[in-house]
């Protein structure tokens, strides 16, 4: 993604019925496609692509990974389907958002037969084949069409970004808040659904597995009050956006090692979790919660 390997996942679960969770953007699918084949993937191998939601660095690249595997299914929820059927809308926010940049992060989604989408409700189940399902879990707070999803036969539950953005580099765990759609009970309540999953890992979409699943989903929790509490601090005080970002990013560099280390490892955990966007999202919900 944008240049950067080790920054944005895609998982192969391999078996009686191929699954492909995440596409990443779509100008990572090629890389997507090749890594698949070496893998033994064809393209009318693949029976699945699910993503845990439609933001353009976990589903960017649906459209091409279905015109390179025609007999995939692809699965989604309910409230992210169409957008995947008709993109126009969410490329026009994304563009509203990322101006320029947006070819260079992301490229274009393309539009997916509506007939080869599957809408999941809160809960709904992923054959994988020999009585192995991946099963849906509606988990909103990073954003409205967001799922977990877990595998019956490993235990490995795929977080996309409701648990925030790990770096295996340094080990560090941010939360990841854009707008419009974050809210914090939700958010906290997705978390402790996970922990009620009981899962052996957590797969993250930015970046890896992580096999400490108590402490690493308790720091998540941690991480969310700790944004919120000081950007709530910041609109009392009523700095506007960029005073509070500066604010926020000043008062929790010392949380991250990212930051101290190399300063491609700390662009690349800007990139993911971007201390404007979190705090422009705590504030959007801060707002409504005033209304």
């Amino acid at each position: 993604m944008a240049g950067y390997s080790g920054i944005t996942a895609g998982y192969l679960i391999l078996g009686d019925k191929p699954c492909l969770v995440e596409t990443g953007t779509s100008t990572s699918a090629p890389i997507v496609r090749d890594a698949l084949a070496a893998l033994g993937v064809g393209p009318d191998d693949l029976a699945t692509v699910v993503v845990t939601h439609i933001h353009l660095d976990h589903a960017g690249g649906v459209g091409d990974i279905a015109r390179f595997f025609p007999s995939a299914e692809v699965v989604v929820h309910e409230k992210g389907a169409r957008h995947l059927a008709d993109p126009t809308r969410l490329m026009a926010s994304a563009k509203m958002v990322w101006g320029d940049r947006l070819d260079t992060l992301f490229g274009e989604l393309a539009p997916t037969e509506a007939s080869r989408i599957r809408a999941l409700g809160d809960t709904g189940a992923i054959d994988l084949g020999a009585g192995r399902t991946l099963s849906s879990h509606y988990s909103p707070g990073h954003a409205k069409h967001h799922v977990g999803l877990i595998d019956s036969a490993t235990g490995d539950l795929y977080v996309g970004d409701a648990a925030g953005v790990y770096l295996p580099e340094t080990g560090d765990l941010r939360p990841a808040t854009p707008p419009p759609d974050f809210d914090l009970r939700t958010a906290l309540d997705s978390i402790a659904l996970f922990s009620d999953l009981q899962p052996q890992r957590l797969l993250f979409s930015h970046y890896g597995p992580v096999d400490d699943v108590a402490t690493t989903l308790e720091r998540s929790a941690e991480e969310l009050r700790v944004w919120v509490d000081l950007t709530k601090q910041a609109h009392t005080a009523g700095m506007d956006l960029d005073h509070a970002v500066a604010m926020v990013r000043d008062r929790t560099r010392e949380r991250y090692a990212a930051l101290r280390a190399d300063p491609e490892i700390a662009e690349q955990f800007e990139l993911l979790s971007g201390a404007p966007s979190n705090v422009a999202g705590i504030l959007h919900w801060l707002g409504k919660e005033n209304l």
